[in-house]
């Protein structure tokens, strides 16, 4: 196992220092792919592999008094004139349940919006659910990142076929004999393999869930494997392509990459509420608690580092920000019209569904939508439109299984917004859920659908900064 460190986010303006060693991206996103692959064929994200010893103790789960009992409400609706707005009600009807405690779903585009919200923001008291509060966005932070790349590309302060051999000189072994552009690693086909990350039984990351581990060992250990295939030949979905884009834009701009993420893509589009948390554990401002359920048991995984995703996964938003994110990249807004296309064009190696930042979802009948979904403990986030934006839909979620049930959670929440055969209506027996108890969770199922990952986070160019990659 290998240690993390732990970091403390600072204001969105002002990125966390650099001090201790940043997070290694390791993937775990449920995916609306992974949704839509329950209504047609899609799949997103995965895991990763984890360090040992805690800095700060593994306390057990927060328990909560047997009492504490949640009992289903009725969704609030404050939007109701979408074509799919029956289908939308029915998805949050029942929460809190076994899959989610609370859902948060807008939907829009030419026909009409549909703004609704259902569970409750915590257990314990059963209080009703935020309607924006702030979620743990997960790999929609590559949206993100991949933005802030393809604007460089268009200020030419980078081109996307220039090499990582060129822009990270000596971080790649001479196993690398093919050179990897940037435009591989944001499109996931530079054979680079997964490094050290946070994986294992479920028990065994939430007793490191305050660890943290260093970027430079996520890059490290990431690199010493070889590549896995040739640059081009294969796509695999993997974190550590996207903390390498982190350290390129460091090294291009000189700034930090919250810094510059910050300045670029967040402040421009207005995601006010949205923020880089760097070495914090908790979650700023109002949200719903995050579960996650073990053995019938909701366990409250609200506080986690999230220093082992860093530029691939660490980003905290709101609904409604990453509706702002989801419309100002698609206008293009967020990326400049001729590196926009990046975004939307897929890599023709077979299987292939991921673009810079974005996977393409085929529903059949000609309609293809584009998103991104990802999740963290407790938290699932999903956004997807069809290009020309006459048909969106973002979500927020507290999964009470969020990096194993992706799929099922796009399912439900985003599917129905594109009219397809969502899953039977919701449940809405309001059965309570069932209050934390204060064991030692046991280890939970991890259906993987794609390999794991690992990834690194923390900032600083291979030899430009204290625990920078070698």
């Amino acid at each position: 196992m290998h240690r993390r460190t732990t970091e403390t986010a600072t204001p969105r303006t002002a990125p966390s220092p650099r001090t201790p060693p940043r997070r290694p991206a390791r993937r775990t996103a449920a995916p609306f792919g992974a949704a839509l692959c329950a209504v047609t064929t899609l799949t997103l994200l995965g895991t990763a592999a984890l360090p040992a010893a805690a800095n700060a103790p593994a306390a057990a789960p927060r328990s909560v008094s047997a009492h504490a009992q949640s009992p289903a409400a009725a969704p609030i609706v404050t939007r109701d004139d979408h074509p799919r707005s029956e289908a939308l009600r029915a998805a949050l009807a029942g929460l809190p349940d076994d899959e989610a405690t609370a859902a948060v779903v807008l939907a829009g585009g030419r026909d009409g919006r549909f703004e609704g919200s259902a569970g409750v923001r915590d257990i314990r008291s059963g209080r009703e659910s935020l309607a924006d509060g702030r979620i743990r966005a997960g790999s929609l932070t590559k949206v993100v990142n991949a933005s802030v790349v393809l604007q460089l590309a268009a200020e030419d302060r980078l081109s996307l076929d220039s090499t990582v051999q060129e822009l990270l000189p000596g971080l790649l072994t001479d196993a690398f004999t093919h050179p990897v552009t940037v435009r591989n690693l944001l499109n996931h086909t530079s054979g680079i393999q997964a490094g050290a990350g946070l994986n294992g039984p479920w028990e065994e990351q939430y007793a490191h869930r305050f660890d943290r581990l260093p970027v430079a060992e996520v890059v490290r250990t990431a690199v010493a494997k070889g590549p896995a295939f040739a640059p081009g030949e294969q796509q695999q979905y993997l974190n550590i392509n996207y903390t390498l884009l982190a350290l390129i834009v460091e090294k291009v701009t000189g700034r930090p990459f919250e810094a510059e993420a910050t300045r670029r893509v967040l402040g421009p589009l207005g995601m006010r509420a949205s923020y880089f948390p760097g070495d914090e554990v908790g979650i700023r401002g109002a949200h719903n608690r995050g579960y996650q359920l073990v053995d019938g048991v909701h366990v409250d995984v609200t506080r986690w580092r999230m220093t082992d995703r860093w530029a691939a996964g660490d980003l905290v938003s709101s609904p409604a920000d990453l509706e702002r994110l989801l419309v100002g990249v698609f206008t293009g807004a967020a990326v400049p019209r001729t590196q926009l296309e990046e975004m939307f064009t897929v890599p023709d190696i077979d299987g292939a569904t991921m673009s810079a930042g974005l996977e393409r979802f085929d529903l059949g009948d000609g309609k293809v939508v584009w998103g991104k979904s990802g999740a963290r403990p407790g938290y699932n986030a999903g956004i997807a439109a069809t290009r020309d934006l006459s048909r969106t839909v973002v979500y927020g979620v507290t999964g009470t299984t969020a990096k194993e049930s992706g799929g099922p959670v796009a399912a439900r929440f985003g599917i129905p917004a594109f009219g397809l055969a969502e899953r039977p209506a919701r449940r809405a027996t309001g059965r309570p859920v069932r209050p934390v108890r204060p064991v030692a969770p046991r280890a939970a199922a991890h259906p993987v659908r794609r390999p794991v990952p690992a990834q690194t986070p923390h900032r600083s160019a291979p030899g430009t900064r204290p625990g920078a990659a070698p």
